[in-house]
């Protein structure tokens, strides 16, 4: 009798922690089957995370009465819960990222119309169908077999109490590892991050903190404190004396009649120390302007004989030689980047939420107000992440056009679309309207890249077919291609006008090849890996790439070469330096590469590189560039209060359309 006393209490004590079991478990196949960090420090967390969001469930179900109506709730809750991570894979296994809430329900129609075909073709797979069976199999067994033998364990006051119990244990222990873990102590709370906090806490986790953060406004948007002796390098005297670049702005005035983060944002600013103007200011004043963000793009595809074009664009104008481009929130958090000089903050729908706001500070708008005629393209369909809504609020005065509202009688309806087609078509709309400012967002780079499935794969793949690749690789180098001659149009409709000395061409990637490896994870790239020729472990290494910044007049003089770390995020103040428009260096968390500011890489990961070194968040590890070099004392501190008040300064520009309190309707 006590056996079966004891066995029975056991079972009951099983169905207690069913839940928090079938969600370790979803977590456990999602980590696996994604960045794959189960096998880390990291499962301790998802383990009594697990235990917390099972007995909440648990909860819920005990407050049914009916046996019945208790076991089908348990039930449906049991597949629900499966259904976040069943969407999170496949749009890791597309995009490499996790999509957080406003990515997801901002951008999932887009999604699901445009890649419809891909997205099929991810579930059919042999590892799409495995993790569908994996996921559903708790439902189909609790369905079928356990809940008949499930007790009513309502009645049973003792039980609720164990749960209780167990769950304040798991929380104090959550609280207390995550508290001694440097990294996750970060992760957790002040450098929290949607990316991060998946793979260290779960998803679940990641959700619930990303509802706290985001939709709730739950947190402290307060600036940390950074004297700027710290801020500062030493810097060696200079011969010449330069202005600031800032604008006549009282931030201590606008402050005093604000409130709440629009006044942390005020004061943040006032303390900054501006940049300094330099001997490239207003290189460029006057010039005209192409910016292009190129699709999938990275620096491997530039090569002399098979891309003589972008060869001869990268070494005969400005040459970075230390570019990252940080995936943040694949091509619309890319195109952010670039366009606004900001980490796009709440993802995927960064960008729309700019739709209606004052966007002063963006290249369009800088050289809109100089008269400039402005442009911007895209040859794939023109409502796509909403584009025909933000991209006529960049202050391009001709407007936006795509595929669907004009680009359609210039470029062949196919997957991708042609770059090439784009420019022929585009161009003669600009080449006598100078100075014209014109922006194009390609999309002949774009994922898949089998012969069968992209037209420009299948288009260039003479060119490539002899290369010591992969097909994976070539066909990738075969779409890109495209670009390669678009450009060559480009650059040739220019010399053949006499306005190559007067025009300034941009390139700048969106994220790198994530499209290439179709199954990738950390330790999983083998065709990115093949392409860069290293084994891809982090995510500089992932994100290296390389800014194309190209003029005409630049080809006859010495070569200009920018050997510091720089980012996107350094793309519009270098511009607007170069330009000679005037802009305050203090609104934007990049640098003029050319100024005196400290060069500082940084992502929403909150990793951030230096000149003197790497350091690595998740793992709260700084790795010194010369392990000769002497480290400032408290250096790795102070360099990771600054990256956390940029983020949050990104946070709150956007959150709260800063620019309009500065400057104005």
């Amino acid at each position: 009798m006590l056996k079966k006393y004891n066995k029975r209490k056991m079972v009951r004590q099983l169905y207690l922690w069913l839940l928090s079991m079938v969600i370790f478990y979803y977590e456990v196949i999602f980590n696996l089957f994604t960045v794959n960090t189960i096998l880390s420090r990291k499962v301790i967390y998802i383990l009594l995370f697990s235990l917390v969001w099972g007995g909440i469930g648990t909860m819920f179900c005990l407050l049914i009465k009916k046996r019945k109506a208790y076991k089908i709730v348990k039930t449906i809750l049991i597949f629900v819960t499966s259904i976040p991570f069943l969407i999170e894979y496949f749009v890791y296994k597309q995009f490499k990222i996790f999509y957080d809430l406003h990515t997801i329900t901002a951008g999932a129609g887009d999604a699901v119309g445009e890649f419809k075909g891909q997205i099929v073709e991810m579930i059919m797979s042999v590892e799409g169908i495995m993790l569908i069976v994996l996921l559903l199999f708790p439902t189909i067994l609790y369905a079928v077999r356990l809940k008949h033998y499930d007790p009513v364990i309502h009645r049973k006051k003792q039980y609720v109490r164990h749960l209780l119990l167990g769950m304040i244990v798991a929380c104090l222990l959550s609280v207390i590892g995550i508290r001694l873990d440097p990294a996750c102590r970060g992760i957790y709370g002040k450098q929290y991050n949607f990316q991060e906090a998946v793979s260290s806490f779960g998803l679940l986790t990641g959700i619930r903190k990303e509802v706290q953060n985001k939709i709730l406004s739950i947190g402290d948007d307060a600036f940390e404190v950074v004297s700027p002796e710290q801020m500062e390098e030493e810097a060696e005297p200079e011969e010449i004396v330069y202005d600031d670049n800032v604008m006549e702005i009282d931030f201590a005035a606008l402050a005093e009649n604000e409130t709440g983060t629009v006044k942390n944002l005020d004061n943040y600013v006032a303390g900054l120390t501006p940049s300094k103007q330099n001997e490239y200011t207003g290189l460029f004043k006057g010039k005209n302007l192409i910016f292009i963000t190129a699709e999938a793009f990275t620096a491997e595809v530039i090569d002399p004989q098979l891309t003589p074009t972008l060869y001869r664009l990268m070494t005969k104008g400005i040459n970075f030689t230390d570019y990252y481009q940080p995936a943040s929130a694949g091509t619309t958090g890319g195109e952010y980047q670039n366009v606004f000089g900001m980490l796009p903050m709440y993802g995927g729908s960064s960008f729309k939420m700019t739709a209606d706001d004052n966007n002063y500070l963006v290249m369009g708008n800088q050289l809109n107000r100089l008269g400039y005629s402005g442009w911007a393209f895209h040859n794939n369909s023109f409502t796509y992440y909403d584009r025909n809504v933000t991209h006529n609020n960049l202050g391009y005065s001709n407007g936006f056009m795509g595929y669907g509202n004009g680009m359609e009688e210039y470029v062949t309806k196919q997957w991708p679309q042609s770059d090439l087609e784009m420019v022929e078509g585009t161009l003669p709309l600009y080449i006598d309207a100078q100075p014209f400012n014109v922006y194009y967002m390609s999309v002949s780079g774009h994922s898949g890249y089998s012969y069968d499935g992209n037209a420009m794969t299948r288009k260039n793949w003479s060119s490539v077919e002899a290369l010591p690749f992969s097909d994976q690789v070539k066909g990738y180098l075969a779409a890109n291609l495209e670009l390669e001659h678009a450009l060559d149009y480009m650059v040739t409709a220019l010399e053949e006008a006499e306005i190559e000395d007067d025009t300034v061409i941009v390139i700048s990637t969106d994220h790198f090849p994530y499209g290439i490896d179709e199954n990738g994870s950390w330790g999983n790239m083998p065709y990115l890996s093949e392409l860069y020729g290293y084994e891809v472990t982090d995510y500089f290494q992932r994100d290296h790439n390389r800014l194309i910044l190209w003029c005409g007049c630049l080809e006859e003089e010495d070569p200009i070469v920018a050997d510091t770390p720089v980012f996107s995020l350094d793309i519009l103040p270098t511009l607007s330096n170069l330009f000679g428009v005037e802009f305050d260096s203090r609104l934007l968390p990049g640098r003029d590469v050319f100024s005196d500011a400290m060069p500082l890489v940084y992502n929403t990961s909150y990793d951030w590189k230096t000149e003197l070194g790497t350091y690595y968040a998740s793992s709260a590890t700084f790795v010194p560039a010369d392990e000769q070099a002497e480290i400032p004392e408290n250096y790795v501190e102070t360099i990771s209060s600054i990256v956390r008040n940029k983020i949050n300064y990104c946070n709150g520009v956007l959150e709260t359309n800063y620019f309009n309190h500065v400057f104005g309707d």
